[in-house]
């Protein structure tokens, strides 16, 4: 079994993050393989994907070791263009794609999450765009899921707060479609009965309608991430951030910006 794990059944395909011991936090081979599962699945001819974590979540996010390297230069770009490609498949690829969440989705985890469909998750669910924490901008498309979800306003509050939110309040705001108990597969497997029973060629076709009139901008979106986080990933309150993190500390940020005024 390798870090991405796929099990098919009739018209349906689950896809499983699996680094369990590691929070299923994506590194740059976990990418490169789900990147490569996705291409794979998206020429099968199943209606429906589920993407969820093994172990106790759904996925930490990116794997802080990627970032404490600080490399701004081709592998970044290689690894930000994965990530472009990732989100891109699975928002327009043609099957419903559903997002079975437990556990904690954070930072490109709930990015990746936020690309499917229809995103559920368990009760007890922390989600989190906590990427401000170590000085950097969302990426994986987060801006523009954020937006279509919430809003520019409350996108940008999430954003530039950080802070973990409970499954119950992300329902609320309409960050994610339901919350479940225990019963998280059950509720997944239900959806999916429901949807097999439907005329499947026009679901299919309203998605390709919305996916024609967005991809563009989710291409524009992921472009202009790679380029603030490139930008960010050089920054004094990105490293800061990083060693804080790994010091399990509160990070003391810069008073000034990156030209050398102070900030207000």
């Amino acid at each position: 079994m390798g870090m991405v794990n796929v099990m098919r059944k009739e018209q349906i395909a689950i896809v499983e993050l699996n680094r369990p011991s590691s929070l299923n936090a994506m590194n740059v081979e976990m990418l490169f393989e789900l990147d490569k599962v996705l291409d794979e699945l998206s020429k099968e001819d199943s209606k429906v994907l589920v993407v969820k974590g093994n172990g106790n979540v759904f996925s930490a996010g990116g794997d802080i070791k990627m970032m404490v390297q600080n490399n701004v230069g081709a592998e970044f770009d290689e690894v930000m263009d994965t990530i472009g490609s990732i989100v891109t498949r699975l928002y327009s690829m043609q099957k419903v794609t559903i997002s079975a969440i437990h556990g904690a989705a954070a930072g490109l985890g709930l990015s990746l999450a936020l690309a499917s469909d229809i995103v559920v998750a368990h009760k007890f669910t922390k989600l989190a765009m906590n990427f401000i924490k170590i000085g950097l901008v969302p990426d994986g498309g987060g801006h523009f899921f954020l937006e279509k979800r919430l809003g520019e306003s409350k996108a940008k509050q999430l954003i530039w707060k950080g802070e973990n939110i409970s499954a119950e309040e992300a329902c609320r705001l309409g960050l994610i479609d339901g919350v479940t108990g225990d019963e998280l597969e059950e509720v997944v497997s239900n959806q999916i009965a429901s949807i097999l029973q439907a005329p499947f060629e026009a679901m299919m076709e309203t998605k390709s309608i919305f996916t024609k009139t967005s991809l563009s901008r989710l291409e524009q979106f992921l472009e202009l991430e790679k380029n603030a986080q490139r930008r960010m990933r050089q920054t004094p309150d990105h490293k800061e951030g990083i060693q804080a993190f790994i010091e399990k500390r509160k990070p003391i940020f810069s008073t000034k910006t990156s030209n050398g005024t102070k900030k207000l």
